[in-house]
């Protein structure tokens, strides 16, 4: 099993929006960004413990947990001309954009990105780094457990 941080913008997608979702699942649409894709496709296995976290917000941080529920396949958004996610030069024979699909498991009091900063068993997780900007990070394990065993 793997782990990942997984950022959304809580006005496009919240924990709240996974946990009322129906059957708790959301496509993890939008990403485009190649690295972040490649994770999706190329690493994430059906599982996989995703730490949802909000961005782009008054106060990012970890907002609860769920996991990847589903391979990679190609995100719909990209074909669709009227999305902000509309790529012109993807293709459905040669799509360019991946996602998969994340179930809710728990919502959490959200953990603020200065309380990560705060511990030093997290100092080099990589929603951290400065200059971080990946929508999708992978998380070690002695990074998921310290904060799903101290922090939640």
């Amino acid at each position: 099993m793997r782990y990942w941080l997984m950022k959304s913008e809580p006005d496009e997608a919240s924990i709240d929006d996974l946990a009322h979702a129906p059957h708790r699942t959301l496509p993890w649409t939008g990403v485009r960004n190649y690295q972040a894709r490649n994770f999706m496709r190329d690493t994430m296995r059906v599982g996989d413990g995703v730490l949802f976290y909000h961005s782009s917000c008054p106060e990012p941080g970890i907002a609860g947990l769920a996991h990847v529920s589903s391979t990679a396949y190609p995100d719909p958004t990209q074909f669709d001309s009227k999305s902000p996610y509309y790529d012109a030069k993807s293709t459905h024979e040669n799509p360019r954009w991946m996602l998969v699909d994340v179930v809710f498991e728990k919502k959490c009091a959200l953990i603020p990105l200065a309380a990560l900063r705060e511990h030093e068993a997290l100092a080099d997780m990589r929603v951290l780094a400065k200059g971080n900007r990946l929508s999708i990070t992978p998380v070690t394990e002695a990074e998921w457990t310290f904060i799903t065993n101290h922090l939640m």
